[in-house]
C-alpha cells in the first residue's frame, strides 16, 4: 500500500504499495527528454491514485482480512509482470535472469511483508496517522545508505535525519498516547520500505528495472498464495468492484510513476511524492471520518521538511564531481 510510499524504476521511493522504482537523483528522464512540469503533474497524479488505492485497501481489509486484499492484488500483479515479460525481447526467461536471485527473493519478501503491515495499519490507526509516520522512510533510507551502500552522509543530512525522527515523536504525541503494538506498524513499514530501497539499489547495479519488477511480483505472489488459504474468504457482491478498482489503481499508479521518471529528473519529481500525505489524509478524513490532530500536522510537517532537505542535499552531493 504501498502503498504513499516514494516511487522509482531502478531503486525506490514509494507512494503506496506495490512495486516502487528508484532512479538516480540526477540526469534527465529515462527517454533523454526533460519536461519538468509534465513530470511533476504525473507525480502528483500518482500520489492521488495511490492514496485512493490505500483507501480502497482499508475498506476491503475492514470487510474481510488483510491477506485476501493483498493476495488478490498480487495475483493481478503476477499476471501483469508475466504479460509484460512476454512482450520483451527474449521473453520471460530473459527478464527473469538475475545476477542476484537471493537478494531479489529477499527484497520481494520484504516488500510484500511491508504491504501487509501497511494495510493492517490502515485499519488499526487510520490513513492520517499511518502516512504522517510512514513519511519518515526516506530518512531511514538515508541513514541506512551509509553503512550498507557506502554512501557518505554528512553532518547536514544527519541533522535532518535527527530532526525528522523528532517529527515522528511529535506525531506520536507520547504525552497523550498509550503506546501499543499498533503504533509499531507504521514504524515497521518505514524501516521495511527503507530496507527494500537499499536492496533495490544493490540489485540495480547489474539487474535491469524490468528484472527487479518481475521478481517483486513473482516472489510476493508465491508468498501470499502459500499463506492465503489459511485466511481465505470470497469477496461478495459490490466488493468485487472494489477489488477490481484496487488492481486498476495499482497498475495505473505505477504506470503514471514510470511515466513521470521518463520525462524528467527523478530529483525534480521526488519531493512531490509528499503530496501523498495530503491526499491520503483527505481520504481518511472525508471517507472514514478520521481526525486530523495538531500534533500530526506539526510532526508530519517536520518530517516532510527534513525529507525535502535530505533530498536536496543528496542531489547537491551527487552533482559534485568525483575525484
Amino acid at each position: 500500500m504501498t502503498n504513499t510510499r516514494n516511487p522509482n524504476p531502478n531503486g525506490d521511493r514509494r507512494v503506496s504499495d506495490a512495486a516502487p522504482i528508484d532512479p538516480p537523483l540526477s540526469g534527465v528522464g529515462v527517454n533523454g527528454v526533460d519536461r519538468p512540469l509534465l513530470g511533476i503533474a504525473l507525480m502528483i497524479a500518482t500520489t492521488l491514485i495511490f492514496s485512493l488505492q490505500d483507501g480502497i485497501s482499508r475498506h476491503l481489509a475492514e470487510q474481510y482480512n488483510v491477506m485476501i486484499v493483498v493476495t488478490i492484488r498480487y495475483w493481478f500483479f503476477v499476471v501483469l509482470v508475466i504479460a509484460l515479460g512476454m512482450f520483451k525481447q527474449g521473453g520471460v526467461r530473459r527478464v527473469a535472469k538475475s545476477h542476484y536471485p537471493v537478494l531479489q527473493v529477499i527484497r520481494g519478501l520484504v516488500l510484500v511483508t511491508e504491504i501487509c503491515l501497511a494495510v493492517a495499519a490502515f485499519t488499526e490507526i487510520g490513513l492520517v496517522n499511518f502516512h504522517a509516520i510512514f513519511a519518515s522512510y526516506p530518512l531511514v533510507l538515508a541513514a541506512l545508505s551509509a553503512p550498507f551502500l557506502g554512501e557518505r552522509v554528512g553532518w547536514r543530512r544527519w541533522s535532518a535525519i535527527t530532526a525528522g525522527f523528532t517529527g515522528v515523536i511529535i506525531a506520536l504525541n507520547p504525552t497523550n498516547m498509550i503506546f501499543g503494538l499498533d503504533i509499531l506498524l507504521p514504524i515497521g513499514c518505514a524501516v521495511l520500505f527503507a530496507i527494500y530501497g537499499i536492496l533495490t539499489r544493490l540489485v540495480a547495479r547489474h539487474d535491469t528495472p524490468e528484472t527487479s519488477f518481475f521478481w517483486t511480483g513473482i516472489t510476493g505472489g508465491i508468498a501470499v498464495t502459500l499463506i492465503a488459504p489459511f485466511f481465505w474468504e470470497l469477496p461478495e457482491g459490490g466488493n468485487w468492484l472494489f477489488m477490481a478498482l484496487l488492481c486498476l489503481t495499482s497498475v495505473g499508479g505505477h504506470f503514471m510513476l514510470i511515466k513521470s521518471f521518463a520525462v524528467t529528473e527523478a530529483s525534480t519529481v521526488q519531493p512531490f511524492a509528499y503530496f501523498s500525505i495530503i491526499f491520503a489524509s483527505a481520504v481518511g478524513v472525508l471517507v472514514f471520518g478520521e481526525i486530523l490532530h495538531a500534533h500530526i500536522i506539526i510532526g508530519g510537517s517536520v518530517i516532510v521538511a527534513a525529507g525535502l532537505f535530505t533530498l536536496q542535499r543528496t542531489k547537491k552531493v551527487n552533482a559534485q564531481p568525483r575525484i
